[in-house]
């Protein structure tokens, strides 16, 4: 991701917010205005860090198997957010909660998480959603001049609370507090009870519930959020806020909207239960990995009946498993599935597994999960990326999650219509450049066909934090984990990327080096469908490309630095240093004035955006026996809160469509054109 020079001339677009359709049946906008707004203060508050990240993110081999703990407890499945097992119960926390700023940090101390504290003079507001909506004039506009003002600048500690009614059966089962994601810092309480905190702005969780809540009562769901500040003031002359233990730990060139922006939901399950169902299959045959965790007192035996699902012609497999008290245990199964037809950009078939857990007595089921899951492989040889055995070039556009009307919390349509436009532009990949996204989107790349490129929000690291994360913290290496483990089962995923355009000081290269080997072997402890691995580096020339799967990296050749024409002997000097490797060109891109139409030699006209645009990508298509995909920046105009582009509210006009998501410029059908 790169700056766009500031400019003078103020260029605007009309916005169309899309509909209110929302993933978890409740709506996204603010329930009240938000009163009594703070501003942003000057010497805002960090959270407070301990020797390792909050949630204790391990991996654990298991009977051969790769297993990711948080909290104590396995990370489970979170496709609660649209299914429902019918062996579990679940209740749906989504809608209105109270909601207050805490811009001096008074609330721990006044006892704001206690169930007796009044929440009446609060506001309400609506789960999921950013609280940088709640009222910020011109949010989605290119109009500056009130830039820095609304909710979207209130930065440090805010509240949520809720209450919730669950039935009395629910104290035999092990109850979970599920996050889809809250950004930055989430501290949760239930009953007044510290359940657990969490770091990391994208990633999903989930907290054991415990002794904590009140079955056949009413319970107090309390969540106190925090973001750090991106500058001590939101105008070029403000100075950055850094938090050397976060990730990212400085400003960055994307909105960080604030709050519980994703879906959250109480799940109660068996004491024995499938926490998670790893799926992996290919050239006729499933690899399929049940695991059990038992939360009970007694050692669990039975049996996991693994059904491969409907047009796989496989049968289903019967495993025995034992598991001890407070055990985990893992299910083997390797079913074939002869009938299975192939996952593919082309004919994207999505299949679904299902996992049995049966008592070893009786055979009564005790638990069920289900997960959707495509037989494809993906591997890397002679320099050619490989699905199903075929060379593949992924035709690709980064993309940000975000919409003018709902911020990271978006809607079901602004999913469709957005993603829409890979398809319309003929393209058949996406990079989820620096975070990863909510579970939908993976959903509709498998259904739609488009390959994924998975990141993490490892971005612009230095040294320094580099050896923070590697020796001690821990946060890079959990977000690279939990990717890989949480989206495992979705076959249009299919290369993981583990950090993007980190700084690369030439005495801290081994410090690089052993911070990328390290999330490379933990990626792929945890994936049995073996996808390759790579970065977006800053440079052609990084010191660790030898580690990499595939040899990623940005460039923006005739834009920031050289010619476009130094593309190609860069990418034949690459290739050279990495013979067997193959390339994929993971950003480049520039920008331009919308409606601003002139020579192909002037900066920021349609022409010359899109002049570039063809220039790179002729010169990878000339490399295909090498350069295997190409990825542009960026597919829509984004928001961010860096020192540039003030004059413009913060937007990057480096988008093939304005942030309305629907205007169009000129390299837009330039890109659907393209051909190899």
């Amino acid at each position: 991701m790169r700056r766009v020079p500031r400019r003078t001339v103020l260029q605007t677009a009309a916005l169309f917010p899309l509909g209110s359709y929302v993933i978890t049946g409740s709506s996204t906008a603010l329930a009240a205005p938000v009163r009594s707004q703070p501003t942003a203060t000057s010497t805002p508050t960090l959270p407070p860090h301990g020797d390792r990240e909050p949630s204790g993110t391990e991996l654990r081999t298991i009977d051969d198997t790769g297993v990711v703990f948080q909290y104590g407890t396995v990370v489970p499945s979170f496709d609660g957010w649209r299914t429902k097992e019918p062996t579990r119960s679940y209740r749906n926390l989504d809608g209105t909660w109270r909601f207050c700023f805490d811009p001096d940090a008074v609330g721990e101390d006044e006892g704001w998480h206690r169930p007796d504290y009044s929440d009446s003079g609060w506001n309400a507001i609506s789960v999921p959603s950013a609280w940088d909506l709640a009222d910020t004039p011109g949010f989605g506009g290119y109009d500056g001049s009130r830039f820095g003002e609304g909710t979207a600048f209130v930065d440090g500690y805010a509240w949520y609370r809720t209450t919730v009614r669950l039935p009395g059966v629910w104290a035999a089962r092990h109850v979970r507090l599920c996050f889809l994601a809250v950004n930055y810092h989430a501290t949760v309480w239930v009953n007044g009870v510290h359940v657990g905190t969490h770091e990391g702005g994208h990633a999903p969780f989930a907290l054991p519930v415990g002794d904590a809540l009140r079955p056949g009562r009413e319970n107090t769901i309390v969540v106190r959020v925090h973001r750090r500040a991106s500058y001590d003031s939101y105008n070029p002359t403000g100075s950055p806020i850094r938090d050397p233990y976060a990730v990212p730990w400085a400003p960055v060139d994307y909105w960080p909207y604030a709050g519980i922006t994703r879906s959250v939901w109480l799940e109660a399950v068996p004491q024995a239960t499938i926490a998670k169902l790893l799926l992996a299959a290919g050239d006729g045959r499933l690899d399929a990995r049940v695991v059990v965790e038992n939360r009970g007192e007694e050692t669990f035996e039975g049996h996991v009946l693994v059904d491969p699902g409907k047009g796989t012609g496989g049968k289903s497999t019967k495993v025995p498993v034992r598991v001890p008290a407070g055990g985990v245990s893992v299910a083997k199964a390797q079913i074939p599935i002869p009938k299975a037809r192939p996952w593919s950009a082309e004919r994207p078939v999505v299949l679904t597994a299902m996992a049995s857990l049966t008592t070893g007595r009786s055979g009564n089921r005790v638990d069920v999960l289900s997960s959707r899951y495509g037989m494809r492989t993906v591997e890397v040889r002679d320099s050619k990326f490989l699905v199903n055995g075929q060379p593949t070039f992924l035709k690709a556009i980064n993309w940000h999650e975000e919409s003018a009307a709902h911020g990271r919390s978006m809607t079901r349509k602004e999913y469709d219509h957005e993603l829409g436009h890979v398809l319309a532009m003929n393209l058949n990949g996406v990079r989820n450049c620096v975070y990863p996204r909510h579970p939908y989107t993976y959903d509709w790349a498998d259904e739609h066909g488009v390959y994924v490129m998975d990141d993490t929000d490892n971005m612009w690291m230095n040294t320094e934090q580099i050896k923070l994360q590697t020796e001690q913290y821990g946060l890079s290496r959990a977000i690279a984990l939990t990717m890989a483990w949480n989206n495992h089962n979705h076959p249009s995923v299919v290369i993981w990327c583990l950090q993007n355009e980190s700084e690369i000081d030439p005495d801290g290269a081994p410090i690089y080096r052993a911070w990328l080997a390290d999330m490379k072997a933990a990626v792929k402890a945890v994936d049995l469908a073996g996808r390759p691995v790579t970065w977006a580096s800053s440079t052609s020339w990084d010191p660790a490309f030898d580690i990499a799967d595939v040899v990623g990296f940005n460039e923006y050749f005739g834009y920031f630095y050289g010619t476009n024409e130094d593309l190609g002997p860069t990418l034949d000097a690459v290739h050279q240093n990495h013979p067997g490797k193959p390339i994929m060109i993971t950003e480049n891109g520039s920008w331009s004035f919308f409606g601003h139409h002139g020579p192909e030699t002037e900066p920021g006209t349609e022409e010359w955006q899109a002049m570039n645009f063809r220039s790179h990508w002729a010169q990878c298509a000339e490399r295909t026996d090498f350069v295997a995909g190409y990825f542009f920046w960026v597919l829509k105009d984004y928001k961010q809160r860096r020192g540039y582009n003030l004059e413009y509210n913060g937007i990057s006009e480096m988008g093939t469509l304005a942030f309305d998501s629907r205007t169009k410029r000129l390299v837009y059908d330039e890109i659907r054109n393209a051909t190899l």
